[in-house]
């Protein structure tokens, strides 16, 4: 159940992001901002769950609560958040301040 509310982040995030790219930059921005998501969620979730299988070892019954993909979902949301705020957050910010 975890895992669910942890995707349907990711699928906001990325919502978010390709919205402003396509805004600021237009659908070739929007398209690249989707693909850089991807590509960070993927490669963050192999190296992750391979640190979360070191946690947690051995299988785990269908019905926990948190599974080793649960753990590494959770150690990839560290880095993805620092991401997502360097990449689309901040260029807010900074336009906010330039304006004010």
């Amino acid at each position: 159940m975890i895992d669910l509310l942890i995707y349907q982040l990711h699928v906001v995030a990325v919502l978010y992001a390709f919205t402003k790219k396509w805004q600021v930059e237009g659908f070739k921005g929007g398209i690249l901002a989707i693909g850089l998501c991807a590509l960070v969620f993927i490669i963050g979730w192999s190296l992750t769950g391979t640190i979360a299988r070191l946690i947690m070892p051995g299988s785990s019954e269908p019905g926990d609560l948190i599974t080793a993909d649960t753990v590494s979902l959770l150690l990839l949301l560290i880095p993805e958040i620092l991401f997502f705020r360097m990449f689309f957050i901040a260029d807010k910010a900074e336009a906010q301040a330039n304006n004010a």
